[in-house]
């Protein structure tokens, strides 16, 4: 029997309906059965998920081999054993409940055949609303990449063709210890040993599926054992990136994601003495591997909680957290050419934390314009929008425009740490033939302005018609995926308005003069 090309692995914990798609989307891949090997380790369903790999084994039995295990608790064991197990030249993982592009596996191989790459990353994309970081993806099709010159550090998945021969030869196997986060170190040590890693961005290799329940294998894992996780995945870097810029990105990754985790939601949830190893555990991290650069490029709302775990006490922490919780990035202070939130700590002589931990970018400012979505209206010839803002104040030189027509009306009054603001545009100034133009709050109190496309709670009017003059016109209101509100504006005149009459009655009137009657 000749080697397959590819051996894909399949860790499967109680995901049907979805693996039901994902081996079908196995079995159908153009490079074809005789060159593919599926290994799929059932890691004690109860969903019968394992009576379904057998199904498909049967049906598939010179293809599909499946291996059956009490519960691990993480999809590392089940991972493990099938590479002890796998004949393929290379080797590809994929969740149990996503599902490949029919030609995945063929051009992936042939990419790493071509280049001689140990690592090719085919093109991810979400699916069922699920968000997948496209940064790696973003430069295009690249023969070689390392984790110093691109967006690999974000992109660390095992869901990856690796070259088999490389995995054995430095004995690189998950760290059965994890619950979550087994495959970063598994990608690292890869990662680390390849002579070539590949990215291929022309065709969607891999769908990462949301599932409705929003569940997955580390549903229901405390706080404190992602702590432990995230310890494991820091302390590999430390130990198997020599780089130091390459080590960097990684760990900045790491406090960006994983640690930030533990000092958010997670936190927030969390009972007291989980906080309280929370709180310790973060700050080891922190004093190991955080350094004044990292801390720096950290986005505000991250910088904040990690370093009051670091320097402050379990009660700053729970401050800051529960108010992040409520209030968002909030309330803003504006000083000069200077942004800062106002988090629990800020300025408080007892505490003496550094301005610089509180202080944030225009970019991140603007999530403080809108703490909701605003109403909208439109009706009496008055598009009106109405929303609660983290702002301290409205200066002379806020606005709030459609395209280039700003609202004639710009007023704010104080409300509940905040302000409430209110924007009205006459129907009659929208400017005509817009095929959709965003509606956009400018704040230019300092430099760089602060500039936010509002969301909006989408309207129960969302389309008027209006006169003015001779000319008739319709302004319809659209709202995209991420509820961000856009206005078009469209006119027609005396001839057009007759036309449209016409074409209404003309069923009342019948067929015109020597018009065709239908048989």
């Amino acid at each position: 029997m000749s080697v397959p090309d590819v051996s894909v692995v399949v860790a499967v914990y109680n995901t049907m309906p979805y693996l039901t798609e994902c081996l079908t989307s196995l079995v159908q891949q153009t490079i074809g059965l005789d060159r593919l090997e599926v290994i799929a380790v059932d890691d004690g369903s109860t969903d019968g998920g394992g009576e379904e790999l057998d199904r498909w084994a049967e049906r598939y039995p010179g293809t599909i081999k499946v291996l059956h295990q009490a519960n691990s608790g993480g999809p590392a064991k089940p991972s493990n054993r099938a590479l002890d197990i796998a004949t393929g030249r290379y080797v590809f993982f994929i969740g149990a409940d996503d599902h490949l592009g029919p030609e995945a596996m063929q051009r992936l191989v042939a990419t790493a055949d071509k280049l001689d790459a140990d690592i090719v990353l085919g093109r991810m994309v979400g699916a069922g609303g699920r968000y997948v970081n496209q940064a790696v993806y973003k430069p295009g099709n690249k023969n070689s990449i390392t984790l110093a010159d691109s967006a690999l550090p974000w992109a660390l998945s095992n869901t990856k063709l690796f070259r088999r021969s490389m995995i054995e030869e430095n004995g690189i196997r998950y760290p059965e210890q994890l619950r979550s986060y087994s495959d970063q170190p598994f990608t690292l040590r890869a990662v680390v040993a390849a002579r070539r890693i590949a990215v291929r961005a022309d065709y969607d290799f891999y769908y990462a599926v949301r599932r409705q329940d929003d569940s997955n294998i580390t549903y229901g894992t405390p706080v404190t054992r992602f702590l432990q996780d995230a310890e494991v995945v820091m302390d590999t870097v430390a130990d198997v990136v020599t780089d130091p810029e390459s080590r960097h990105r990684v760990l900045r990754r790491n406090f960006t994601w994983e640690v930030y985790k533990l000092v958010s939601a997670r936190f927030v949830a969390a009972g007291p003495e989980e906080r309280r190893q929370v709180h310790e555990g973060v700050r080891k991290l922190a004093e190991a591997y955080l350094t004044e650069e990292m801390r720096a490029s950290l986005d505000v709302h991250r910088r904040v909680p990690i370093s009051i775990a670091q320097h402050g006490s379990l009660e700053d922490l729970e401050a800051v957290a529960e108010h992040y919780a409520e209030h968002g990035l909030g309330p803003l202070v504006i000083e000069g050419d200077r942004y800062y939130v106002a988090f629990p700590g800020f300025r408080d002589p007892a505490k003496d934390f550094p301005d610089a931990w509180f202080e944030a970018t225009a970019g991140e400012s603007s999530a403080a314009v809108q703490r909701e979505p605003a109403t909208v209206t439109l009706g009496e010839g008055v598009l009106r929008l109405e929303w609660h803002s983290h702002l301290p104040a409205l200066g002379p030189g806020a606005s709030v425009s459609i395209g280039s027509q700003k609202a004639r009306s710009l007023t704010a009054e104080p409300v509940d740490g905040g302000l409430r603001i209110r924007a009205e545009f006459a129907l009659t100034d929208l400017a005509a033939s817009w095929k959709g133009r965003p509606v956009k709050f400018r704040h230019s109190a300092a430099e760089p302005a602060i500039t936010r496309d509002l969301t909006v709670i989408p309207p129960a009017v969302v389309t008027v018609r209006y006169r003015n003059g001779l000319r008739f016109y319709t302004v319809a209101l659209r709202t995209n995926s991420k509820a961000r509100l856009t206005v078009v504006v469209s006119t027609f005149g005396p001839r057009r308005l007759a036309g449209r009459l016409v074409r209404k009655l003309r069923p009342v009137l019948g067929p015109r003069q020597g018009g065709k009657t239908p048989a």
